[in-house]
């Protein structure tokens, strides 16, 4: 009897687990059922869980949609170059904080974490008034730098973490032996970061590539400067919602996210891990 004890107090665990997972991963499989659905039956009385047959005209409409390349160029531009940015300057300042001693350390890492839970839709209307009065709305540069502005303190938060945990005998032992400070961070450190910066990236990538409420309010009157979400709304018009086409599209503009994360999943779990021992 005593084997069978564990077996049965995880029964509750597994339950919980299974339902979870089938609530998170149902919307999923809803929207690429959807996108292979011919419309007849996306508009039927009678849903079905499996589809009656198979189509990909949604996907072929989709593609063809007019503007798709260009507002696809135009997300990986604005999402590729606020995370590098994020990461170049997330890097420096989480080196400054684990590894310096310096007057305002913990103040800045308190402003670094009030700025992270701040709620970054609330600052959507202020950073509309300075984009307006900068001359800068419509342009690609001012959605990077939002995007930067909002990834920058979590990547700040995680690095640092991370730096914390690689010991600095490491570091004082290159010097040792005739390295300069910062070739001793990029020859011993820096390599041992992989797991931490394929973590921060991929929530920067994640973040800046699914993010709508910025790229519809600062790119207003240049079209050809809106990103992949603002573009599916354009499935939209007078007779109601494409929704094969939309649910096509969507299940399009979730495959890089998806791909990415798929091939960096070991880096990720181990970079959060890390960058959780320290804080």
């Amino acid at each position: 009897m005593t084997p069978l004890r564990p077996r049965v107090r995880r029964i509750p665990l597994n339950i919980a687990a299974t339902v979870t997972v089938v609530v998170c991963l149902f919307p999923v499989y809803w929207m690429i059922s959807t996108a292979f659905t011919p419309s007849r039956d996306i508009q039927s009385a009678d849903p079905r869980l499996v589809p009656r047959a198979w189509t990909l005209d949604h996907f072929r409409r989709a593609v063809g949609a007019e503007g798709f390349e260009l507002f696809w160029r135009n997300s990986v531009l604005v999402t590729l170059g606020a995370v590098l940015l994020s990461l170049l300057v997330a890097l420096g300042a989480a080196f400054a904080v684990a590894r310096m001693r310096w007057r305002g350390r913990r103040q800045f890492m308190l402003m670094v974490f009030i700025a992270q839970m701040a709620p970054w839709e609330s600052l959507i209307i202020p950073i509309y008034i300075i984009s307006r009065d900068t001359d800068m709305l419509d342009r690609l540069p001012t959605l990077t730098l939002v995007y930067f502005m909002i990834t920058l303190p979590f990547t700040i938060v995680v690095l640092r973490g991370f730096i914390g945990t690689i010991p600095p005998e490491l570091e004082e032992a290159a010097r040792v032996d005739g390295c300069t400070r910062t070739g001793a961070f990029r020859r011993v450190a820096l390599p041992l970061l992989v797991p931490g910066l394929m973590a921060t990236s991929l929530f920067g990538f994640i973040t800046a590539w699914n993010e709508f409420a910025y790229a519809n309010f600062l790119i207003i009157k240049e079209q050809d400067n809106r990103t992949l979400p603002v573009w599916l709304s354009s499935f939209q018009n007078t007779f109601g919602t494409d929704w094969g086409a939309t649910m096509a599209a969507s299940t399009l503009f979730a495959l890089p996210a998806l791909v990415i994360f798929l091939l960096l999943q070991r880096h990720v779990s181990a970079g959060f891990a890390a960058g959780a021992v320290k804080g």
